[in-house]
């Protein structure tokens, strides 16, 4: 212990420097853990993650899981629906979604028959109208379609569906072309959330990324939502773009402060140039280095943990009076395709391109070409492509994955041990060694810090990944 004499001319100084000195220790352990981590991971929005899921899903096997899904679901769990809008009028060369670029508002309605008739395909694999308990809205750019068609879209779902009472409707919607009239519409038709992509607000990164969107403009769409009835607002935004510097995301995100949206996406960039070819547009000296993105990321969560925001984990923020956030510490979470969720559905149908479904036991992927996945549909037939069918020991480790990221902890099941023995524990023990973790054979759970590592805790049950010899380097990494 440290003696100071009260008659030292800077001994009033001394504490202050040696909480300095603490948290500096404080920061460089912590950078050394972000960069020990920041390692490619899946973000487990399933297990088994896409890359191991079989090219050719068997389609009868498929029809006969929907056909279980819907028994289970119809109950008080219902369904949830992901409806995919592909068109976007520009392109943002960050965007590694599946997308089509056009101006020509046309297509709307051809694709919105589409969508309607695929629907109506799977209704025939079920006795009664589906229970929906959740719909959300994705793309692509939603808010590209215009209002009425958006209420003609919905209407015509809901004829052929009953609402569970609990429902919820949620939108991502394009700061630049979302009207008040785009609002009251959905408002009306029971939407009650809204996300819109930010991204950054530095006009230099906006540039780069082809995304021009003012302030203003966020503002302005922020406040219509609000004042349309819509009861939460989550903004996307991303750090490691082209550009982006300490001073720019300092000033995105005080921005974004002030409107003060309920949650908060804040995603890392991952520059897959290989598989999303509009990223080969960057000059890739433009990037911040590793070390430059972790701390772009450390600064922008410092700055929304120090404004009342709480870490749920991979990626997400929420102010304490939102759902996620209560969600959290009731352990009501979940998680799917589209991130984190409060509403436990039995199964999730995705209709449109490239939609995802989970029946509980199975997963399935619609066809990524849009000429490809209307003619199959025009057809009368599925457009699943892509799947995979659990088996037991998948069913067990997902939910030991699903645990970990929506409640921070998991039970063991003895019957595991081996399994464990072979590929968990190693990766629990440098884990704990972290100060990321606590366990036992009995049981996980994640510290304080380790709310930040959550990918990589989930990983030490990714049996899948452990026992491949596949490059890692698909995944994005985890800072």
């Amino acid at each position: 212990m440290i003696k100071i004499s009260r008659n030292h001319p800077r001994a009033h100084a001394w504490p202050n420097k040696a909480r300095l000195i603490c948290v500096l220790q404080i920061m460089a352990a912590m950078n050394a853990l972000l960069e020990k981590y920041n390692r490619p991971v899946p973000r487990y929005t399933s297990y088994p993650t896409v890359p191991f899921w079989e090219e050719k899903i068997d389609t009868e096997r498929w029809k006969a899981s929907v056909r279980e899904g819907f028994t289970r679901s119809n109950t008080d769990k219902g369904i949830s629906l992901y409806l995919h809008l592909p068109f976007c009028e520009s392109l943002c060369t960050y965007c590694g979604c599946n997308k089509k670029i056009t101006r020509n508002h046309g297509e709307e309605d051809p694709y919105l028959e589409t969508l309607l008739r695929e629907y109506g395909l799977y209704l025939e694999l079920g006795n009664d109208p589906p229970l929906i308990r959740s719909l959300h809205l994705g793309g692509g750019t939603p808010t590209f379609f215009s209002p009425a068609n958006l209420q003609r879209l919905i209407t015509n779902l809901l004829k052929k569906s009953r609402l569970h009472p609990e429902y919820d409707f949620s939108i991502e919607g394009h700061p630049n072309n979302t009207s008040r009239e785009h609002l009251e519409t959905l408002h009306a038709l029971g939407f009650n959330r809204i996300s819109f992509g930010v991204q950054d607000l530095d006009r230099k990164v906006q540039r780069v990324i082809n995304r021009m969107q003012p302030f203003e403009q966020v503002k302005l769409v922020t406040e219509q939502a609000r004042a349309a009835g819509f009861r939460s607002v989550n903004f996307d935004l991303i750090y490691g773009l082209p550009l982006q510097t300490l001073g720019g995301m300092k000033h995105t995100i005080r921005q974004v402060l002030a409107l003060r949206p309920d949650r908060i996406a804040f995603y890392s960039y991952a520059h897959v140039p290989w598989t999303s070819r509009s990223q080969r547009l960057f000059d890739e000296n433009d990037l911040p280095s590793p070390a430059e993105k972790l701390h772009l990321y450390q600064t922008g969560r410092e700055l929304l943990l120090e404004q009342g925001y709480h870490d749920i984990g991979m990626d997400h923020f929420a102010l304490p009076t939102d759902e996620l956030y209560l969600a959290r510490q009731e352990g009501r979470l979940y998680r799917n395709f589209m991130g984190y969720t409060v509403q436990p559905a039995g199964m999730l149908l995705g209709l449109g391109v490239s939609a995802i479904s989970d029946t509980g036991n199975a997963y399935a992927q619609n066809d990524k070409q849009l000429h490809n996945y209307r003619q199959r549909i025009s057809q009368g037939q599925l457009a699943v492509q892509k799947g995979y069918f659990l088996n037991e020991e998948d069913v067990s480790f997902r939910q030991y994955i699903l645990d970990l990221a929506c409640t921070g902890k998991a039970k063991l099941d003895p019957i595991h041990l081996p399994l464990f023995r072979a590929y968990s524990f190693p990766i629990l023990r440098e884990l704990e060694e972290d100060g990321l973790i606590t366990w036992n054979e009995e049981d996980v759970r994640i510290t304080g810090n380790g709310k930040n590592f959550i990918r990589n805790i989930c990983r030490a049950f990714d049996l899948h990944l452990l026992r491949s010899t596949q490059q890692q380097s698909v995944f994005s990494k985890a800072i």
